[in-house]
């Protein structure tokens, strides 16, 4: 009897793993970052907030994301000297280095193809926003109504920050993938299979030597 119930329960959390391959993969959005020492950080304010100093580099990704933490960083590592190389310094202006990711095609939305990712350099005013810089250089932008980041340079055409479901990116490359538990059962549910496959041997056993 203890033994059934035990396989029930670990069948139960394994079909409780593919439900959660059913669920949303995520949200289709623009992620903003900013490179620190040559890597690329989630950043902490919204490009409207953010005021980037001359000689900063900072990147944008479109990609579908289930939060911060899982987002898809821009590709690319080229630098400030780099990217602002044909853009000459200017007194009481600024230089801020942004690289612009498009994303793939397996994260576009329906009917469109992304752009080839490109960098800009956008010389403004000292106390311009990372939204003003991006303005600068790679117009339309397009937000909704609460002042998020739809569309860059027009792309994508249309929805901003959807919810994608997983089948929806069932063909997503392996490259693309952020880490292993994006595409495979959570370390949690795979350490509750374990206790449960624990503690069904422990009761078992107990059973057996009562016999």
């Amino acid at each position: 009897m203890i033994r059934r119930a035990v396989l029930l329960l670990l069948a139960s959390l394994l079909l409780c793993a593919g439900a959660g391959q059913a669920q949303a993969a995520g949200y289709r959005y623009w992620s903003f970052w900013e490179r620190d020492a040559g890597r690329w950080v989630y950043a902490t304010q919204g490009p409207s907030l953010a005021r980037p100093s001359d000689g900063d580099v900072q990147g944008f990704r479109f990609a579908v994301s289930e939060d911060s933490a899982s987002a898809v960083r821009p590709r690319g590592t080229a630098d400030f000297a780099t990217i602002c190389a044909k853009t000459p310094a200017q007194d009481g202006r600024k230089r801020v280095a942004l690289v612009i990711d498009f994303g793939t095609p397996s994260d576009a939305p329906g009917g469109e193809s992304p752009p080839a990712a490109r960098t800009a350099c956008a010389r403004v005013s000292p106390d311009a926003t990372t939204a003003e810089a991006l303005a600068a250089v790679a117009e339309p932008l397009r937000y909704d109504t609460n002042a998020l980041l739809c569309a860059i340079s027009g792309y994508p055409r249309k929805g901003c920050g959807e919810q994608v479901s997983r089948k929806q990116r069932e063909h997503k490359p392996a490259a693309e993938q952020n880490s292993p538990s994006d595409d495979g059962p959570s370390l949690s549910l795979i350490g509750g299979i374990a206790v449960v496959v624990v503690l069904g041997g422990a009761a078992i056993w107990q059973v057996r030597r009562r016999g």
